[in-house]
C-alpha cells in the first residue's frame, strides 16, 4: 500500500461502505486518508461500482478531513485512476 500514499484511492471494506479519498499514512493497524467521502451505501439507490465510477467522473465529495480505516476491515485497495468505465 506503501506505493499508493499521495494517490487519491478507492477503498472497499467488509461492511456496506466504500471510502475514497488521498492515502496519507499506512500503519501496522489503520490506513488515513485525507480529504475523504466516506459512502454509506444503505443510504442509496446507486450500487458500489456505479458509485466509483461517478466519483472518478465527478470527483471526490469529501466529507471527512479525516479518517482511519482499521486494517483488518479492509477486502480491497485501489487508485481512483484505475478504476475501468
Amino acid at each position: 500500500m506503501d506505493q499508493f500514499i499521495g494517490e487519491e484511492v478507492v477503498i472497499d471494506v467488509e461492511a456496506l461502505f466504500v471510502y475514497v479519498g488521498k492515502l496519507t499514512d499506512v500503519a501496522e493497524k489503520t490506513i488515513t486518508l485525507v480529504d475523504a467521502d466516506v459512502h454509506d451505501l444503505r443510504d442509496s439507490n446507486t450500487t458500489r461500482e456505479r458509485y466509483v465510477l461517478d466519483t472518478k467522473t465527478d470527483g471526490v465529495r469529501s466529507n471527512r478531513k479525516k479518517v482511519l480505516i482499521s486494517r483488518p476491515q479492509i477486502l480491497s485497495l485501489s487508485l481512483l485512476k484505475d478504476v475501468m468505465d
